[in-house]
């Protein structure tokens, strides 16, 4: 199959792209605007939507929030490096992991009903240790704010690929437009835009990825044809090597990015208490699709015999570019950039609402618990200004794509075993716990480091768990969850 099929459409201008980028910020703003006035009225609205969110706007939000930057491109990356093992190790890690979410979040919403986030929890577990909860509590800070710039890359990636914009003024206009509408209505606006976002990026994907396996002289069988003559293994769902070279790492690394994930447990406590386990469950099942289909594309660059070089030496810009220059029509094309700007744009406002929830909880009510509800509420809407801040200077220094994800997922992957064992296991105890971190960052994370993606991984998962083990077992008292139940809201609503 020849590659000169590929050719840039002249009609891609770049302000058909700050177009795009715009539009949808605009659309997203007024929705927001309209939430704030009909549903925000103070910090407690802003940041835990009154623990009223239901069953489909829970799913559609949950989808949303999953389904980053990485999802919508690295899909396509990871086919085009692994072939269909690629796409197999991507996929089925990813909708298990929200799914692995429904016992802790049945757990922690049936012991602490008025709880707000994860940081809460591990604080009232270990008899309010400063120490346990300065550690999660800054995890997730950490996550949170690689959860905003990866995805923001992701939109550098796809406007400058598609539309030649320079990637540093694309970043910096896609976190003014998500910023501009995360401000005003916190997790009801991230979870009113990321349902519409996610009807926004399942049909149209799958529209998209039709028109070009159908632009394809031969169509799908040609492609499959000359991906399995370029190698063999492209088309084995089960190579070894992709396993070892990135799938195991990824599977404990996306497990971890949900479980140790305050946009996760965000959720778990904003929904309808009847509805928590359901909305997971459903949500993990109906996220495949997304990935499974968008990975397609990258088979097509292994048909081609696309070269990293041919667009910009990063692999995830295989997928912008297969669309952008196979010669679909403007409409499609300008379809799959909204596909990925909802994709990205959702992920953010969620990860935004998320840090507002950290600081006003475990930040202001923990360190300044007589702070006013008028200057808390202004304090966790302008959380949400610097979180963005702080991660578009990091985008801008220009760290890689693929190393972003991989080293959020190791860091993430040290919190993983020692968190689900406070859930589960009440012998877990704070010495236990703070070890296991310790020790799977201090020790696991060269051996990650040195030793490569694999060995670094199960290395953590095996320091983490192990030290919070026999720390408990030598030492462990069992932990009262009922106990938990006591504990008032630290946010609650005014009295009107």
């Amino acid at each position: 199959m020849d590659k000169s099929i590929f050719a840039a459409m002249p009609s891609l201008t770049p302000t058909l792209g700050y177009a795009s980028m715009i539009g949808l910020g605009l659309f997203s703003l007024a929705l927001s605007y309209a939430v704030k006035t009909l549903l925000v009225r103070n910090t407690h609205d802003f940041i835990i939507a009154d623990r009223r969110v239901g069953f489909g706007f829970g799913v559609g939000s949950v989808i949303a929030v999953w389904t980053w930057a990485m999802a919508v491109m690295m899909s396509s990356a990871m086919t085009y490096q692994w072939g269909l093992s690629g796409l197999f190790w991507f996929v089925v890690p990813n909708g298990f992991a929200v799914m692995a979410m429904i016992p802790f979040a049945r757990i922690l919403r049936k012991n602490m009903p008025e709880g707000y986030t994860i940081s809460e929890f591990i604080e009232y577990r270990f008899g309010r240790s400063k120490a346990a909860t300065a550690i999660v509590t800054v995890t997730m800070i950490f996550g949170i704010i690689l959860e905003i710039l990866i995805n923001l890359k992701g939109t550098s990636v796809v406007v400058s690929t598609v539309f030649g914009i320079d990637w540093k003024v694309a970043t910096v206009v896609g976190i003014i437009c998500v910023l501009a509408y995360s401000y005003f209505g916190g997790l009801w606006t991230s979870v009113m835009t990321g349902t519409l976002n996610t009807l926004m990026i399942t049909v149209p994907a799958a529209i998209v990825v039709a028109a070009v396996y159908a632009a394809i002289p031969g169509g799908s069988e040609a492609v499959f044809n000359a991906a399995g003559a370029a190698d063999a293994r492209n088309l084995s769902v089960l190579r070894p090597d992709a396993a070892a070279g990135f799938g195991i790492t990824l599977a404990f690394g996306l497990l971890a990015a949900t479980v140790s994930d305050q946009t996760f447990w965000q959720k778990v406590w904003a929904i309808k208490s009847r509805d928590v386990g359901r909305v997971f469950l459903w949500s993990g099942a109906l996220f495949y699709p997304i990935p499974i289909c968008l990975g397609m594309l990258g088979l097509v660059g292994i048909a081609y015999g696309l070269k990293p070089a041919d667009f910009g030496g990063d692999i995830v810009a295989v997928g912008p570019y297969i669309v952008s220059h196979i010669g679909l029509g403007l409409t499609l094309v300008l379809l799959y950039v909204l596909v990925i700007l909802a994709a990205c744009y959702s992920t953010i406002d969620g990860a935004s609402a998320a840090l507002s929830s950290v600081v006003a909880v475990d930040i202001v009510k923990r360190y300044f618990p007589q702070t006013s509800e008028s200057s808390l509420f202004v304090i966790t809407k302008l959380s949400v200004l610097l979180g963005g801040i702080i991660a578009t200077l990091i985008v801008l220094s220009g760290l890689d794509f693929t190393t972003l994800v991989l080293t959020t997922y190791a860091l993430k992957t040290s919190i993983l075993l020692p968190l689900v064992l406070s859930i589960l296991w009440p012998k877990t105890n704070m010495i236990g716990f703070v070890g296991g971190i310790a020790l799977a960052i201090g020790v696991g994370m060269p051996i990650y480091a040195t030793a490569g993606e694999l060995i670094g991984t199960l290395s953590i998962v095996a320091i983490s768990g192990l030290t919070v083990v026999i720390a408990g077992l030598i030492g462990g008292e069992n932990f009262d969850f009922t106990g938990l139940r006591r504990i008032g809201d630290e946010v609650s609503a005014p009295a009107e």
